[in-house]
């Protein structure tokens, strides 16, 4: 059953001032006047006294001070007001969500430049040439953990494994320059490095702990652009013909009527609002999913993975394995030659320069832990719970910028039930016709996203690897410059690369930028981050 939309209005109203017989005075449009011009549009044409309404196709066809050009002005304004609220609404959780991942992302790269700048720091003086003479496999292994972490389609296992074997060949050569090493002679010393384990444990260890830790900081800071991509594309959705005739009806037919200082009722505005948003309230509970989700992974991030110890120590992981080389050259020489063979003499000599620099240097770790733990608690505090529900009771001390001197009268009884969240909950909305068997296209699909991206973040949290398309990917030339390409980075080991299709899940491109630590303190408030984008809106209208 549906209730008569102007029903309320009989009980709202029931005290306003009404017009009397045929011969009372017609009473002043001055209000309203008022209001109009300031809203931009020419005061000619507008009554100055009431006239006869039954021109009227939106407000009731009663006594009205507004003509057939008034209403439709009035209709595209309140459409466009409540257009504005919503994107403008959209932005405050943007913005919120954008700074935590600029946040995060200064914080994790900033972890891996400074791994970086102390490997290239300390390595020429601890390793001589075999640093010098293979620096570009360093570089090209901090170029793929940063393609990788921006969501290229690189299998980061495989990647760690080339680092290993390409650093391996390049050492054992260089250790042992008397010899003649050929390419297929390095193909049989790489099948033996798992059984002889020439840089120790620390591959293995590294690979385990630097892809846990990587999947979940990649993921994480996916989530945070994902979110603000749907809130973004949400906000954006236009109004439904049958919304922008309840939106008219709730902000302007009362002026029209001569009742600019009476203002609906709460119940009235909720039901109003939850019809128009009705498809906007579905993202509900993806969207808490999503954002228990990153609170998830971001204490993985902060505990089990440790983050900061392990992205912030990985040159240091491979110092320790060179050393561990260099320690036991001499057995792993003899083992690699019982199995492959001794090689030829090569007609050059010796160098004496690797003899000269085994001593080892105690590579610095600076912690960034606390600045991750604040990061993390940032995530926690603003979790966004509960965005795309509609409660709460407005504040109704204007309408639509109606404010008037005479006092504000306010009439409670309105006895439609409110409607309850989402679309199906609509079917008999009182004040806004919704079709439930129509859902929006584009927010069903960014339902999807937002399904498709807590699914990524579910296998960050136990481990599991992810693909993402990268948006950058196909814009040849484009990047920070970091990047390596294939032909250089797969040069040695194109039979194993460590690139694979990934799903085809967009996400929107990094801006690599980040921002200081003492920024990601500025967050809005934690009311701002739980106030629903439909109570911001809802919360204009109705008072």
């Amino acid at each position: 059953m549906r209730f008569f939309p102007w029903g309320f209005w009989l009980l709202c109203v029931a005290s306003a001032p009404v017009r009397g017989d045929s011969g009372s005075k017609a009473r002043s449009c001055a209000e309203v006047r008022q209001l109009y011009g300031a809203k931009g549009f020419s005061l000619s044409g507008v009554p100055q006294a009431e006239i006869s309404g039954e021109h009227l196709r939106i407000c009731p066809q009663g006594y009205t001070c507004c003509t057939s050009e008034m209403e439709e002005n009035f209709a595209n304004k309140s459409r466009s007001e409540f257009e504005a609220m919503m994107k403008e609404a959209g932005r405050s959780v943007q913005m919120t969500l954008t700074a935590q991942h600029r946040s995060f992302d200064s914080y994790f790269q900033d972890l891996l430049n400074k791994s970086e700048k102390a490997l290239y720091d300390a390595f020429p003086s601890m390793y001589g040439e075999l640093y010098t003479q293979n620096m570009k496999v360093f570089k090209d292994l901090y170029s793929e953990l940063r393609r990788y972490y921006r969501g290229s389609n690189i299998n980061l296992e495989e990647a760690l494994n080339e680092f290993w074997t390409r650093l391996l060949e390049r050492l054992f050569k260089l250790m042992n320059p008397q010899y003649h090493i050929t390419d297929e002679y390095l193909d049989c010393m790489v099948k033996h490095a798992e059984q002889h384990k020439p840089f120790g444990e620390v591959p293995r260890d590294l690979k385990v702990k630097a892809t846990r830790a990587f999947i979940a900081a990649r993921s994480y800071a996916q989530g945070f652009l994902v979110g603000s991509d749907v809130v973004k594309k949400v906000s954006q959705v236009s109004l439904s013909h049958e919304c922008t005739r309840a939106i008219m009806k709730l902000m302007y037919c009362p002026h029209c009527r001569g009742m600019s200082s009476v203002k609906p009722c709460n119940n009235y505005c909720l039901n109003v609002v939850k019809g128009c948003l009705a498809n906007q309230a579905d993202l509900n509970t993806e969207w808490k999913y999503l954002m228990d989700s990153l609170i998830v992974v971001a204490d993985r991030i902060d505990g089990p993975y440790n983050v900061d110890a392990v992205i912030g120590t990985i040159h240091m992981r491979i110092s320790e394995a060179i050393s561990n080389l260099q320690e036991n050259k001499d057995s792993i020489t003899a083992k690699v030659f019982q199995g492959c063979g001794n090689p030829k003499i090569s007609i050059k000599g010796s160098s004496s320069e690797d003899k000269k620099r085994t001593r080892k240097v105690a590579l610095e770790a600076k912690s960034s832990a606390q600045a991750l733990e604040m990061l993390v608690t940032d995530t926690t505090d603003y979790s966004f719970s509960g965005v795309w529900v509609i409660t709460g009771v407005w504040n109704r001390e204007s309408l639509a910028g109606g404010e008037t001197s005479k006092p504000v009268t306010f009439f409670h009884s309105y006895l439609p039930e409110v409607m309850g969240d989402g679309l199906a909950n609509q079917i008999n909305n009182p004040e806004v016709e919704v079709d439930i068997t129509k859902p929006d296209m584009t927010i069903r699909q960014q339902i999807m996203q937002l399904k498709i991206m807590t699914n990524r973040l579910g296998n960050a949290n136990i481990g599991n690897d992810v693909d993402f398309q990268d948006a950058s990917d196909d814009m040849s030339g484009s990047g920070s410059g970091d990047s390596c390409p294939d032909d250089v980075c797969g040069k040695r080991l194109s039979k194993s690369p460590s690139t694979r299709q990934p799903e085809t899940h967009a996400i929107p491109k990094q801006s690599g930028h980040g921002v200081s630590e003492a920024s990601s303190r500025s967050l809005p408030s934690a009311f701002l981050l739980l106030l629903s984008v439909a109570f911001i809106a809802a919360q204009h209208l109705c008072r």
